[in-house]
């Protein structure tokens, strides 16, 4: 996308600051990325301030990875709160509960680096940039959980910037800009793409898809769903990947289904889009499809295959037994394709996902995060979909099993009270006997 009005008026006073800096420091000045920093944050002119911003910027695109680390270490350390400062503040509010005592201890309690980040924002690209920052953080927080504190201010921060209210939902389509297009094929984390063609299929007459943007990043989708326009509730993804599938005219089919949902910045991690998504999604194609008279997803259970391994001897109702068959049987290459086999543990295997589903829970909430999601938006676990999925993906999460959640447009709010505030994982009649019978 061409430079838009207010980025080129942004990179003008930039480059009227930066003869400004090199006027008054000369060769003098330090250009490493942490020397910038501490410029730019005592720094009071805006020309000055924007040109050390966009410095800071061009610094960390060429920035070593083990200088990058450094970075982040340079911010745990110099720019994290001055604990005597935060102490004298809290003294001073229990002594007087003034309006100005309070705005001197919210100015203690918070970090250097949450104004370092905001005025790095000031720059062309800064939001993309910070983005970029924190995607390398989430990247490192493993194997440095010394930087929990950093994460947590640069998320609280992206958070207030990617709120709702700030971002668009645009419909993509094959008149959709090639660099978006690209973007789906490379961000694509459920189904991959394979090409051209396979997206050609995905925006067909009766495929739909959508994403939400952020005004300072118009080229890069946040999020994004694909939906297909089907006559009733699919079981299989299969079918809907197949370029062989015969199109439905959209106005003639009573069921969409949103069979994937892919976040596409790992920077924005722990920020949740999606929620909003569906919801917004479900308004546009009722209001352009009357006919559609049910939403549902066809969703992978990605850690059912992980949590099954960890398990021993019964699990609910399933026989110690019946569970050692399960697993032996999902390790061997092609068992989907014996009929003994299917026979023997298709039974047993979809009370194992029923009991996951419903009764596996952590902190009183289910452990499995695309259950978590669905739930949360108010959907209702319909029904699980065997061998739903024959992918080499679907196969190695959940042995090709996929669930339907259900959006009933009458119930979703009262599903997502239920299930904020009373933990409830709302169900089908049918899940729940699974589920039961596993859990006896």
């Amino acid at each position: 996308m061409a430079p838009t009005f207010v980025s080129q008026i942004f990179n003008s006073i930039a480059d009227a600051g930066r003869d400004l800096l090199d006027i008054r420091g000369g060769k003098a000045r330090n250009h490493s990325i942490i020397g910038l920093c501490r410029d730019l944050l005592t720094q009071k002119g805006e020309a000055s301030g924007i040109a050390l911003a966009r410095e800071v910027v061009e610094v960390w695109r060429a920035l070593p990875e083990a200088d990058r680390l450094g970075f982040f270490e340079f911010l745990n350390a110099e720019m994290a709160p001055d604990q005597k400062r935060i102490e004298e503040a809290v003294a001073a509010y229990h002594t007087d509960a003034t309006p100005e005592n309070y705005e001197r201890l919210t100015k203690a309690i918070e970090a250097p680096r949450q104004e370092l980040m905001r005025r790095i924002n000031f720059a062309p690209g800064g939001t993309e940039t910070i983005v970029d920052m924190r995607k390398f953080l989430v990247g490192t927080l493993r194997a440095h959980p010394e930087l929990k504190a950093v994460d947590n201010d640069l998320r609280h921060l992206l958070t207030s910037w990617f709120n709702r209210g700030f971002l668009a939902l645009r419909r993509i389509d094959w008149r959709t800009p090639a660099v978006i297009l690209e973007k789906l094929i490379e961000y694509e984390a459920v189904h991959a793409i394979a090409g051209w063609e396979d997206l050609r299929r995905r925006l067909d007459q009766d495929r739909r898809c959508f994403a939400f943007f952020h005004p300072a990043l118009p080229d890069e989708p946040l999020i994004f769903v694909e939906v297909a326009l089907v006559k009733g509730l699919s079981g299989a993804v299969q079918p809907l990947l197949s370029p062989e599938t015969e199109r439905d005219d959209p106005t003639k089919v009573d069921t969409a289904i949103f069979y994937s949902i892919s976040n596409c910045q790992d920077g924005l991690k722990g920020i949740s889009f999606g929620n909003f998504l569906i919801k917004q999604v479900v308004a546009e194609l009722s209001a352009e499809l009357p006919n559609l008279k049910h939403f549902a997803t066809l969703s992978p259970v990605p850690g059912f295959r992980k949590w099954l391994a960890g398990t021993s001897g019964k699990v609910g109702r399933v026989s110690a037994t019946k569970c050692t068959r399960v697993k032996e049987t999902l390790e061997e290459p092609g068992w989907q394709d014996d009929t003994k086999n299917v026979d023997e543990i298709r039974e047993p295997l979809e009370q194992l996902v029923a009991h996951y589903l419903v009764n596996e829970k952590s902190r009183g909430r289910p452990i499995d995060p695309v259950s978590r999601f669905h739930l949360g938006n108010g959907a209702r676990l319909e029904r699980i979909n065997w061998l739903g999925d024959n992918s080499a993906n679907g196969m190695a999460q959940s042995g090709g099993v996929l669930v339907n959640y259900y959006y009933d447009l009458r119930d979703i709010e009262r599903n997502h009270e239920a299930y904020i505030n009373e933990k409830k994982v709302v169900t089908s009649s049918a899940i729940q006997s699974l589920a039961k019978l596993a859990k006896k």
